[in-house]
């Protein structure tokens, strides 16, 4: 039973029980191995031919991406948003995400952009946004399809992904393990670096902007991830469907919040499928 020094504060969750609901490294014992792993995986998939790394896209120090080439000319571009709860993490940590896509003859972009506290979320918000219209101006020396530009992400990278996949460029979205709904943060841990305000929680949640017009999204989430993680996908899926968008979601079974990332990093994984299948249903003529 909840005492009366820890008052209930968001869907019969107290203080502590409500950190722990979106505490992703605590509830995956072995987390900080499985990013030691994703930082040599990635080290080496930037040494392939053709990469290019460290590209502004901005002033700030964090505002670059990084490309990796299928090798094809006129390949569809996947441009990923790494996760970290907008705190913690970087593009470099994420290379090794480009071999799935790659191996299918898409080209692949890890996007950076200013952490929080040094950036709030509106601003990381507009960041991706500026990514995306950059993206477009590099088409003739990078060579990727500018009407075939698809944007995924991750945990945070999740929630920017949908919060950005109405940029005029974006064809379709991917979130992995995405985050939905900003109120729970805004009463947790989380809120001490970002600062949310209630204008933020109604402004940069994408559960409530789900409106016609929308592109195909296909979101991916883990079977073994957070119960709240879970029910943000689920719960977003469900008013996007009330909407008649088309918005679908997956439950890869047996996948926690690190490991879910081997089926992009794979060229038969999960994800990596669902990449190539949301291209082939949304490309065509531009929106």
């Amino acid at each position: 039973m909840t005492s009366s020094a820890s008052p209930v504060l968001y869907r019969g969750m107290n203080r502590a029980e409500l950190d722990a609901a979106y505490n992703n490294g605590a509830a995956v014992s072995d987390s900080a191995a499985w990013t030691e792993s994703w930082r040599e995986r990635s080290a080496q998939a930037q040494q392939k031919p053709g990469v290019l790394l460290d590209i502004p896209y901005a002033d700030g120090e964090r505002t670059k991406f990084d490309y990796f080439p299928a090798g094809a000319a006129k390949a569809p571009l996947f441009a990923f948003i790494h996760g970290g709860y907008w705190v913690r993490n970087s593009r470099d940590l994420f290379s090794f995400l480009a071999t799935g896509p790659n191996a299918h003859g898409i080209d692949f972009v890890s996007i950076g952009y200013t952490l929080a506290p040094q950036a709030r979320l509106p601003k990381i918000v507009d960041e991706i946004r500026q990514c995306l219209t950059y993206l477009t101006t590099r088409v003739d020396d990078l060579g990727y399809d500018r009407e075939r530009i698809f944007v995924g992400g991750w945990s945070a990278g999740g929630h920017l992904t949908a919060m950005t996949c109405d940029h005029p460029a974006v064809r379709g979205a991917l979130p992995i393990s995405g985050v939905f709904d900003l109120e729970p943060l805004s009463l947790n841990y989380l809120n001490e670096p970002l600062q949310l305000t209630l204008e933020d929680i109604q402004t940069l949640s994408p559960l409530h902007h789900l409106r016609t017009g929308l592109p195909p999204q296909r979101l991916v989430v883990g079977g073994s991830e957070l119960p709240e993680l879970q029910r943000q996908s689920r719960e977003y899926a469900a008013a996007a469907e009330k909407q008649n968008l088309d918005v679908k979601m997956r439950v890869l079974q047996g996948h926690h919040h690190y490991s879910i990332l081997d089926e992009l990093a794979k060229p038969d994984g999960g994800i990596t499928s669902d990449l190539v299948k949301l291209i082939s249903h949304a490309s065509g003529p531009a929106r």
